[in-house]
């Protein structure tokens, strides 16, 4: 294995984390435990120690479901706790209460350790705040982390679906208390939706915030939904955002596939590939229902796009504006 292109560092901490992150909103309703027990051996044993989920994962049987199956895994076998990064989601709605959602600092720590006890660990290397929440200041959201920092249940705080601003906020707030702050943000990213690359990439490369790129295919759609449409083996493809996006993109997806098959490459490594050519991205989050799928994601890491196939993807899916980062993405 090339370790220097398979791993790298989160942001500007000290560890290293592989490119890919074993994504788990699948197990549990669409992977049954069995299958996601596997899915995470082979990851591991192919060299995917980051393991990303959330409290909310699962809901398709009940909330905190996921985090569970990843408890029975992780107690199986104890020692696969030492060999992966374990990251994991706070902030969604987990009950009908008043303060059963946000990033108030009750809740906040009570789902921590909820958070730990479904998982069956005693600690969570990245925690991360899965959107913003307006109602409540940062001063009592680091409050809170540095608590749990403290007692070793936290090592570092990431966040999920925050705007540039945001993280500017959050790192100078943080700066003013003298703790890390954010070690990441978790951002959708792919061919399709580049808005990230105004704001978002731009801040996070300022702060030395790490970028992990949820939904990299855009649910499906960037790996070979038509081709899968007309098999009949589509499954994310086939609902949600991706059949929406087909819906209003088809002509493009069709040119898109189109232009895969002419370079030998599947669409969804292309997709991958690209997502992880741009060096603020650190890790795709990849979110497969068999080995199969970890196998092609593994090759994506192997692959290098020419200047004239980003051209081409450019064409195919332009970026906002101008490109680039904002002001200069729509100043003439």
């Amino acid at each position: 294995m090339d370790h220097d292109r398979f791993y790298t560092q989160l942001g500007r901490t000290g560890l290293k984390v592989s490119r890919l992150a074993l994504g788990t909103v699948n197990f549990g309703g669409r992977v049954e435990e069995p299958e996601a027990h596997r899915l995470m051996d082979y990851a591991l044993a192919n060299g995917v120690n980051l393991l990303d989920t959330a409290n909310l994962y699962g809901w398709r049987v009940y909330k905190g479901y996921t985090e569970e199956v990843i408890g029975r895994w992780l107690r199986a076998e104890p020692g696969r706790r030492e060999e992966i990064v374990l990251a994991t989601k706070v902030g969604n709605e987990m009950g009908s209460g008043p303060n059963d959602q946000g990033l108030s600092a009750r809740h906040i720590i009570a789902e921590c350790e909820a958070s730990l006890r479904r998982l069956r660990t005693d600690w969570i290397d990245l925690y991360q705040m899965h959107r913003i929440d307006r109602a409540v200041g940062w001063e009592e959201v680091w409050q809170a982390m540095e608590q749990l920092v403290g007692q070793g249940k936290v090592r570092y705080v990431g966040s999920s679906n925050f705007a540039g601003w945001n993280l500017a906020a959050a790192q100078e707030s943080a700066r003013n208390r003298h703790f890390l702050g954010l070690a990441s943000e978790q951002c959708l990213y792919n061919l399709t939706t580049r808005f990230a690359e105004t704001e978002v990439l731009p801040a996070a490369r300022a702060y030395g915030i790490a970028v992990l790129a949820w939904s990299p295919l855009h649910g499906g759609l960037l790996g070979g939904a038509i081709r899968k449409l007309a098999e009949g083996t589509a499954v994310k493809s086939a609902q949600g955002r991706a059949f929406t996006a087909l819906r209003d993109r088809r002509d493009t997806i069709v040119e898109y596939e189109r232009f895969c098959a002419e370079i030998g490459r599947d669409p969804a490594q292309v997709g991958l590939a690209w997502v992880l050519s741009h060096a603020e991205v650190t890790a795709a989050v990849i979110g497969p229902r068999t080995t199969d799928h970890v196998d092609g994601a593994i090759e994506a890491l192997r692959i290098s796009l020419s200047e004239s196939e980003f051209a081409r993807l450019d064409a195919l899916f332009p970026p906002l504006g101008r490109g680039g980062p904002a002001p200069d993405a729509w100043i003439s």
